[in-house]
């Protein structure tokens, strides 16, 4: 019943900067969270970031202030914005929201994901 899209991913060298987008599009009367998990071979999918509907942010302690979320309502988008960025960071970036649809009904969704190649 939800569509998560996500773009901004691709190849970028050490030290330098990218921003991730999602957007969520289908039944959706409210958004109560989105956020980004990352997974890489090997390793449990981890929380990157997350964003409530009311603009309450949490972020994983290995990110040392380096990645930025937000979000903006009107278009059911969440943003991450990620600097300083390190070879370590290169995984498969996921977009998810939990959703209230219009019958009041509530789901979680996962977008496909999006590559993220940090190289030296």
């Amino acid at each position: 019943q939800v569509q998560l899209v996500e773009s901004g991913g691709g190849l970028v060298q050490a030290g330098g900067s990218l921003r991730l987008s999602c957007a969520a599009s289908g039944n959706i009367f409210r958004i109560n969270y989105m956020g980004w998990y990352r997974q890489v071979p090997g390793k449990q999918r981890e929380l990157v970031a997350r964003i409530t509907d009311g603009g309450s942010t949490n972020y994983a302690d290995s990110l040392k202030g380096r990645f930025i979320i937000s979000r903006d309502n009107a278009k059911n988008t969440v943003y991450l914005e990620m600097n300083s960025l390190k070879p370590e960071d290169t995984a498969v970036y996921y977009c998810d929201a939990d959703v209230t649809h219009i019958s009041r009904s509530q789901a979680h969704y996962w977008g496909q994901g999006t590559q993220v190649t940090v190289s030296s």
